[in-house]
C-alpha cells in the first residue's frame, strides 16, 4: 500500500534484495573480483543510496559512463577506484585526475591526449565485436608505445552474452585473450551481467556487474536466478462503471465488452510508464490481474478493475505495475521493450522508498 507519503506513483527498492543479489554473484566467481556499475543513477535506483550499501558490502571498484557521474560518485565514496566507461573528453582529462577517476580510453585520440597524465592509472577497452566503443584490432597493434601508459585494466565488451549458445562469444573471448598478450595491462575485464553465467573462462580478473544487482534477469533463456528489487506502484485517484458500446482513453481504442469498473492510476508516459503498455500491460492489485485498457496518457493510466471485489478496492490500496506478480521482465516484454529501458526511464516524480534489513548487511 503507499500510506505514508502524497506521492502518485513509488518505487520501492530492495536493498535487501541488492545484497543478496551482490553476494550470489560474488559466489559465482572463483578468483574474480566483482565490480559493480553504477551509471544512470544506479539504473534509476539512486546511486547514493545503492553505492554506499555496495561499498559496506566490500565492493571497491565501480563504473560509471561519464564524468559528471564519476565526479558525484567520487564526492559518495572518497575512496572507490572509479572507471569512466566513455573515458574523457577532450580538454578534460585534468578534471580525471583531480578527481582520481580512471578513464577507460577508447580511442587513439583519447590514448594520445592522456599521454601528458600517463603516469596516472588509465584502463583500455578494446573492440572485440561490438563495434560500438574501443580500439580495434588493428589499432591496438599499431600502437607502439603502450608501456608509457600505466594500464589499471583492459576491458571489452560481449555482444551476445545472455545467449549462452552464441558462437560470437567463442569469437570473441578468443580475440580478447590474443589482443592481451601485446598489451601490459595490471588486470582484464570481460564480463558484464550476463558474462558472469557464461563460466569462469569468462571471467578473467574483474566481472562488472549492472542488471544483475538490481535483479533483471541475466539470463533471459532460463529463470531469473536473482531476487527482485523494484516494485512500482501508483495510486488510484477514480473508479467508474463504463458499459458497452462506450470507450475508454484517447483514440477509442479500447471498448468495453459489458459493464466494466475502471480505475484511473497515476501515473503516465511522462513518469517513464511506457505508451507502449496501453492495450497489452498486465497489473495487479493484490492477486488480482487488472489489465491495461486504452492507451497511456501522459499522467493517467486506467485499468480494468472489474474482477477486484469492492471491498478492497474501497481501501487505500496501490496498483503493483512492477511486482512480485509482474516482474520487470515480463513488463518489459509486454511493452516491446527491454527490462534496462522501463528501469533506466522511471521519472523523478516516481517517489524512491528504500528497505534494508540493517542486521543483514554482514
Amino acid at each position: 500500500m503507499i500510506n505514508t507519503t502524497y506521492s502518485n506513483a513509488s518505487l520501492t527498492i530492495n536493498l535487501t534484495a541488492l545484497k543478496k543479489n551482490y553476494f550470489s554473484l560474488s559466489k559465482k566467481l572463483s578468483s574474480a573480483e566483482l565490480a559493480a556499475v553504477v551509471k544512470a543513477n544506479a539504473y534509476g535506483l539512486g546511486i547514493n543510496q545503492v553505492a554506499i550499501l555496495l561499498s559496506r558490502l566490500g565492493c571497491v571498484k565501480f563504473f560509471v559512463a561519464t564524468l559528471d557521474e564519476g565526479i558525484e560518485l567520487r564526492h559518495i565514496l572518497p575512496n572507490a577506484k572509479i572507471f569512466v566507461f566513455h573515458g574523457a573528453p577532450s580538454g578534460a582529462e585534468k578534471e580525471f585526475v583531480a578527481n582520481s577517476l580512471i578513464p577507460i580510453i577508447n580511442t587513439i585520440k583519447q590514448l594520445e591526449n592522456w599521454l601528458p597524465h600517463s603516469e596516472h592509472s588509465a584502463a583500455l577497452h578494446i573492440d572485440t565485436g561490438m563495434s560500438r566503443l574501443g580500439l580495434t584490432p588493428d589499432e591496438c597493434n599499431q600502437v607502439e608505445y603502450w608501456h608509457a601508459f600505466n594500464i589499471e585494466l583492459t576491458i571489452s565488451h560481449l555482444s551476445c552474452a545472455d545467449n549462452t549458445e552464441h558462437p560470437k562469444n567463442t569469437e570473441q573471448i578468443k580475440l580478447f585473450k590474443k589482443l592481451l598478450q601485446s598489451i601490459p595491462t595490471k588486470y582484464a575485464s570481460l564480463a558484464a551481467s550476463s558474462g558472469i553465467f557464461l563460466g569462469q573462462d569468462y571471467h578473467f580478473d574483474l566481472c562488472r556487474a549492472g542488471v544483475a544487482l538490481y535483479g533483471i534477469n541475466p539470463t533471459p533463456f532460463n529463470a531469473n536466478p536473482l531476487e527482485q528489487v523494484v516494485r512500482l506502484q501508483a495510486r488510484i485517484i477514480q473508479i467508474r462503471y463504463v458499459d458497452t458500446p462506450q470507450t475508454v482513453g484517447y483514440g477509442a481504442t479500447y471498448t468495453v465488452k459489458a459493464r466494466s469498473k475502471i480505475a484511473t492510476i497515476a501515473i503516465g508516459y511522462a513518469d517513464g510508464y511506457m505508451r507502449s503498455l496501453g492495450n497489452s500491460g498486465i497489473a495487479f492489485i493484490g492477486d488480482y490481474k487488472v489489465p491495461v485498457v486504452g492507451r497511456i496518457s501522459m499522467d493517467l493510466t486506467t485499468v480494468d478493475v472489474t474482477s477486484v471485489p469492492d471491498h478492497i478496492l474501497s481501501q487505500e490500496i496501490a496498483v503493483d505495475l512492477i511486482g512480485p506478480n509482474n516482474p520487470i521482465d515480463q513488463i518489459a516484454t509486454q511493452a516491446g521493450s527491454i527490462s534496462y529501458e522501463l528501469l533506466t526511464g522511471l521519472g523523478s516524480r516516481v517517489d524512491r522508498k528504500y528497505l534494508l534489513e540493517e542486521d543483514q548487511i554482514k
